[in-house]
């Protein structure tokens, strides 16, 4: 008997579910690719979570996004991490091996470095990173495996920024610092990479982090985990100054992508993935 219409599953669990965006690429993905896959966007309550994640595992799930809230609580309910989820504290995509192991992840650092390296290798680099929540602490985990030479974290409360500051320098070969964000922060010389890991400019596109914005010049890379709008007010000045520039837009494909990698082990198209997401988002 033919298996036409059972199919793989996947998806993601958060509350606040309806407004994402990453159903429409990864379907794309699985169709595109001839994949008997599909996508669930999943509604969950955090005193629900324990009981989502076991529903996951009886009903044969092949792995599962988790997004706000659930990125730290979900761990509980895992059974092991990768080496980037423990650094960060944080896991957004579980994989299920062939074991029934479900092991956690996160793609959201993995995905700001894929689209980091179109435009600059992070290695040996001086790199300031914007924030000290959980954006930030995935992406300067990355930044810290890549090789970067040294990353100063830059937040409102200077004890997060230091708690991160620590962690890089206890657990990876780079050197880690601290520093207050205040306004009108400078970029300091000798800086190559600058990250926005904060909100600031979430569907606001006039909004800015509290910097200095003609401190960024030319030979610097700007980078902002912010996804809508794609095209922020410090990505723009960046532009301005001649900078080069990465978007959250190119972050959130490249962290589908390598979920489909994760969890499917093909190449997907990120082309395809690209367009149908700018489509879904209206960009």
């Amino acid at each position: 008997m033919r298996n036409d219409f059972l199919y793989e599953l996947v998806g993601s669990m958060s509350t606040g579910a309806a407004g994402n965006p990453t159903v429409a690429m990864m379907e794309a993905a699985f169709a595109h690719h001839h994949l008997p896959w599909r996508y669930v966007n999943m509604e969950v309550l955090p005193s629900d979570l324990g009981d989502a994640v076991a529903g996951a595992r009886a009903m044969g799930f092949r792995g599962f996004n988790c997004s706000m809230p659930h990125k730290q609580s979900v761990i509980a309910h895992l059974d092991g991490l990768t080496r980037s989820a423990e650094l960060s504290g944080a896991v957004n995509c579980v994989m299920r091996h062939d074991d029934g192991r479900l092991i956690g992840t996160n793609t959201d650092g993995m995905g700001f470095l894929r689209a980091l390296r179109e435009v600059r290798d992070p290695s040996g680099t001086n790199v300031v990173v914007l924030g000290a929540g959980g954006a930030a602490r995935a992406v300067a985990v990355e930044l810290a495996l890549a090789a970067a030479a040294k990353i100063t974290v830059v937040n409102r409360t200077l004890a997060a920024a230091q708690d991160l500051a620590a962690m890089i320098s206890r657990s990876t070969a780079t050197d880690g610092a601290a520093t207050q964000l205040v306004d009108g922060y400078r970029v300091p010389e000798g800086t190559d990479i600058v990250v926005n890991a904060t909100s600031v400019g979430l569907y606001d596109r006039e909004a800015v982090a509290s910097i200095d914005l003609n401190s960024i010049a030319s030979e610097h890379v700007a980078a902002d985990v912010v996804f809508n709008p794609a095209d922020t007010a410090l990505l723009r000045a960046a532009r301005r100054a001649g900078a080069r520039t990465v978007d959250g837009l190119g972050m959130l494909v490249h962290q589908g992508a390598e979920a489909v990698r994760l969890w499917t082990g093909i190449e997907p198209d990120l082309t395809l993935m690209h367009r149908t997401l700018r489509a879904a988002m209206g960009v």
